[in-house]
């Protein structure tokens, strides 16, 4: 076969129900795919419509409504001579069935001429689409400019990685091969996590291999509430010279950015090659350099596309000298920079002087706003307040707390005056165990590392201090934050250590516990102590409540608190 035509991926960020504004992107995304880079064909992600992911909007018959009124019009207003492919949520046509589904159409000359449905319909961890959606029960061949195109979309590709608690008959890309088809494509809004490229693309090559076919991968890009889409659309193809046993991948667009890249089928020895990341987890946290990296950059596009998503342009937040409340700041500033971030100091009497330096040594680092709001007044204020009512019984958690809710008020009264958003600074190890404060240091409108691990952070705090370091600058983040024992600061001589196992060991339990989901037995059985790993267990089950509460975090590994993990509050903790 000769190849001759020319593919465009356009990889965009859609909004969710923006439907004029995805509309006019995917037109305009068309229009320089045909004068720049002269294609037959682009194809824009999975439900580039209407955004990704919909949720109950799709209840709503006006939104239904609105993604086949943008299809109508994109009929009209996209350039002729170039097939476009987009995403979007259709009505049902077959007789039974759910009411909607997930469609995948080309348009072409001003008429949908194709049409394709999702087959596989994901309801784990952030995904419940078969809630909603019928599944495709054919799976037409597009013929275009001599080649046969095969859609499968998203989940259809990934039927054969045996994801837990997934068990799917249909094979989607199986019914496109024994069709002879040329091209597989498959549009995406696939969420990053730490280490999914690779994933990716080892999925791709063995469907590449397999049919002996390209595999056009188009993949969503931006963030939506706590799902961040990174992009790294790419294009891979056997080997010319040795068709079916070897795979090149041919071409590559950006990490968190939107991009066109265009592929001619003709070149098929175009390889750019796959970059090695030959680091071997410098911090022990099983992320190498490169993608620790990428875990930054994930993590700053997720704070700038929430902001902005959400109508703010500004954010802040509380600086206590601790290395949470730093990396915070320091992604905060990265995201949407230096003038648009401020940063809180709110010294209670058991705020130790070295904290407070590091802060304010960290603001100037950074560039930002610093304000010192001290909360000792308040305290006192309210301890009076409470004392006959306490009984005058001795200090406890409730004094503790106490601190952490005055702060969190000034902080949101702040944000209230100004329309600025509350960044809140908890990781994914605190929020667990409960160690965080309700309606105090959990108030805020986005967990920017409620995924983090403790040990990440400082993982990942270091790796931005050796970047800093290697560009010929001074650390970011002080020593002194990096090197300090963690504490709340709530009581004399606090530490965290006092109320938490060391974060090594806790961050280790907590990983076969909620990724790979095993019973305290199971976990003991691996050579952890019994009664640490039971402590550990009643401790998460115990503050579902707080989490289920707790602002939306930006989701980075595999099971997510929020949407990607949702447990019942009131049980029984069987697993111990």
């Amino acid at each position: 076969m000769i190849y001759s035509m020319r593919i465009s991926i356009a990889q965009i960020n859609s909004t969710i129900g923006g439907f004029s504004s995805n509309r006019k992107k995917i037109v305009a995304f068309t229009q320089k795919a045909q004068d720049e880079h002269h294609s037959d064909l682009v194809l824009f992600p999975e439900l580039a419509v209407c955004g990704y992911p919909p949720m109950d909007l799709l209840d709503q018959d006006s939104f239904v409504e609105m993604n086949i009124q943008t299809i109508h019009i994109l009929q009209r207003e996209l350039p002729s001579n170039i097939a476009v492919g987009v995403g979007f949520v259709n009505r049902n046509h077959y007789a039974q069935g759910k009411a909607l589904v997930n469609s995948y159409g080309i348009i072409l000359d001003g008429k949908l001429v194709f049409e394709q449905l999702k087959t596989l319909l994901p309801t784990y961890d952030v995904f419940d689409e078969a809630r909603n959606f019928e599944p495709a029960r054919k799976w037409p061949v597009f013929e275009w400019k001599g080649e046969r195109i095969g859609v499968a979309i998203c989940e259809d590709v990934w039927r054969e990685t045996n994801i837990p608690g997934t068990s799917y008959v249909r094979d989607p890309v199986g019914e496109l091969l024994n069709q002879g088809i040329s091209i597989l494509c498959a549009p995406s809004a696939s969420p990053y996590i730490a280490g999914k490229l690779k994933v990716r693309r080892n999925l791709a090559e063995r469907i590449s291999r397999r049919g002996n076919v390209p595999f056009v991968y188009i993949n969503a890009v931006g963030a939506n509430d706590s799902i961040i889409f990174d992009g790294r659309s790419f294009i891979i193809a056997p080997t010319a010279a040795q068709s079916g046993s070897s795979v090149d991948v041919l071409l590559t667009a950006t990490a968190f950015e939107e991009d066109l890249v265009t592929w001619d089928t003709a070149m098929r020895d175009a390889s750019q090659g796959v970059p090695k990341d030959t680091a071997v987890d410098p911090f022990n946290v099983g992320l190498t350099r490169a993608e620790l990296d990428i875990l930054e950059e994930a993590l700053v596009m997720g704070i700038r596309e929430y902001m902005h998503k959400c109508g703010f342009t500004r954010a802040h937040l509380g600086l206590s000298g601790g290395i949470d409340s730093a990396l915070v700041a320091y992604l905060g500033v990265k995201a949407v920079g230096k003038d648009k971030i401020v940063c809180f100091s709110m010294p209670s009497r058991f705020s130790s002087q070295g904290s407070r330096d590091d802060a304010a040594d960290l603001a100037a680092n950074l560039g930002c706003r610093y304000v010192t709001l001290p909360i000792e007044q308040v305290y006192t204020s309210f301890l009076a307040t409470l004392d006959e009512v306490f009984e005058r019984r001795p200090f406890d958690i409730a004094e503790e707390n106490l601190q952490a809710r005055i702060r969190g008020t000034l902080l949101m009264a702040f944000s209230n005056k100004f329309g600025s958003m509350l960044l809140t600074t908890g990781n994914k190890s605190e929020l667990a165990m409960g160690y965080c404060t309700l309606y105090g240091d959990m108030d805020g409108s986005l967990g920017p590392i409620g995924d983090l691990f403790k040990t990440e952070v400082f993982a990942l705090c270091r790796r931005i201090n050796e970047k800093a370091r290697a560009a010929g600058g001074a650390m970011i983040i002080p020593e002194a934050i990096l090197t300090k024992p963690p504490s709340a600061e709530l009581r004399p001589n606090q530490k965290d250590q006092d109320s938490l196992p060391p974060y090594e060991e806790l961050d280790e339990i907590l990983k076969l516990y909620l990724f790979d989901n095993l019973s305290g037995d199971e976990i003991t059985k691996r050579g952890w102590d019994g009664e640490l790993v039971t402590r550990i267990i009643k401790a998460v089950a115990r503050a579902e409540f707080k989490r289920r509460q707790a602002p939306p975090v930006l989701k980075v590994s595999k099971r997510a608190f929020g949407m990607g993990r949702r447990m019942p509050i009131a049980r029984e903790i069987y697993e111990i």
